[in-house]
């Protein structure tokens, strides 16, 4: 049974039948293979999608479109350039910081690579910047998308593991601003290196004026983050405030976006939105199937003979991860490998929380890693520049993240420090 699921899956996915397709034929192939009954199958499909905690989903998605639509993203943009753009390449840096700060309000790496690069490639071209590095530059700061919260990627993760939303947010700031950093330092010692220009000359009164006028983006995730983890509202509750919050600055205040406008978005969004739901739903009742054969069980039975030291077993977990993101988007690939690497997980006494960071992490950089990468194909369409060049240009920003997975994984184990 476990080598029919598992042809039969790899073969469904190299003939480019879509994620939720592929994993609803395969539950239905093995339930009748096994003469289950298929009633099964919408059964725990709608059981799947039964959970309040999912609601955020949708509501962070329209948000985080509503924002990307509007003028936040160019005002965020321009507060970054006014205190970190003097530097010598100083528009590097700011690209990685405004990714950060529209991560921080769109929970979607997808949205931090649009909303960033369609604004900022333009003015790196135009200042002599690489092309094919500013590209991918921008492309690994939208990695941050999923890490620094608001993040649906790490709702389903809490639906799925049984945990805190509020906690994972709060465990992903530091990883997230890690990514910043480290970008940051990769970008400035290239720009140091080719003697790239310096660009905006510092100014106390240019901060005060961009400041102001993107004071009321950068009351977003304040709001959002600051409401959850205060236990003043529930995640759920702060996705629906967020995308109120959202039409508010970007109707009445920046009124930057008509009605039409805002129609667009919401369908947008429910198609975006019915895809995940689609992908939750079909990977429920495949969980039943692997949940009911002990599949799980059995993994973390094998990678556990295999070795019993947990540092080698999480670098083991890793690799997996990482390459499965090659293959998979972010949604499809963390609905499949949580309910596989929980078991084995909890076999090692590893915190939930900590594993789930080290999850987004290790899909995140699967979002720039070819040949599923969705950042990678974003940031192409909006420098039109190839994939092939931007590809090449990614691989030190790969490394650069790998690093920061490395250090994630380990130093809370090297510490003694629970997530």
């Amino acid at each position: 049974m476990i080598l029919l699921l598992v042809v039969l899956f790899c073969m469904l996915l190299l003939l480019g039948i879509p994620v939720a397709v592929v994993i609803g034929v395969t539950t239905i192939v093995v339930l009748f293979s096994e003469g289950i009954p298929l009633m099964v199958v919408p059964q725990r499909m709608f059981a799947g999608v039964d959970s309040f905690p999912l609601i955020a989903i949708p509501f962070f998605i329209l948000a985080g479109d509503l924002l990307a639509k509007g003028k936040i993203s160019e005002r965020l943009i321009q507060f970054a350039d006014s205190f970190l753009g003097f530097l010598r390449g100083g528009l590097w840096v700011v690209t990685v910081k405004a990714s950060m700060f529209f991560a921080a309000i769109s929970g979607s790496g997808a949205a931090t690579t649009a909303a960033v690069g369609s604004t900022l490639i333009p003015e790196l071209r135009k200042k002599g910047y690489d092309p094919p590095f500013s590209a991918a530059l921008v492309a690994a700061g939208g990695c941050a998308g999923i890490v620094i919260p608001p993040s649906v990627p790490m709702i389903i993760y809490a639906v799925m593991a049984e945990q805190s939303a509020a906690r994972l947010f709060m465990n992903g700031i530091i990883p997230g601003i890690l990514i910043g950093l480290t970008l940051m330092s990769i970008a400035l010692y290239i720009a140091y290196k080719n003697n790239y220009p310096k660009g905006t000359p510092f100014s106390a009164a240019n901060i005060w004026r961009t400041f102001k006028g993107s004071i009321w983006g950068l009351m977003t995730p304040v709001i959002i983050l600051g409401g959850i983890f205060s236990g003043y509202f529930t995640p759920s509750e702060a996705a629906v405030i967020a995308v109120n919050w959202a039409l508010i600055v970007a109707v009445f205040i920046y009124r930057d976006m008509g009605w039409q406008d805002i129609f667009n978005i919401v369908i947008r969004s429910a198609v975006t939105t019915s895809v995940i739901m689609f992908i939750i739903a079909t990977s429920s009742a495949l969980s039943w199937v692997l949940a009911k054969w002990q599949i799980p069980n059995m993994i973390a039975g094998a990678v556990l003979s295999l070795s019993e030291n947990t540092l080698v077993i999480l670098l083991l977990i890793n690799l997996i991860i990482l390459f499965t993101g090659i293959f998979m988007e972010t949604a499809s690939a963390l609905i499949i490998l949580t309910p596989i690497f929980l078991p084995l997980v909890i076999a090692l006494e590893v915190d939930l929380i900590h594993f789930g960071i080290i999850m987004m992490l290790g899909l995140a950089i699967g979002m720039i890693t070819p040949p599923v990468a969705i950042n990678l194909y974003i940031a192409s369409i909006v420098s039109n520049i190839s994939i092939g060049k931007i590809s090449r240009a990614v691989v030190p920003l790969i490394g650069a993240l790998i690093f920061v997975l490395l250090i994630v994984t380990y130093v809370p184990l090297f510490f003694d420090v629970i997530f």
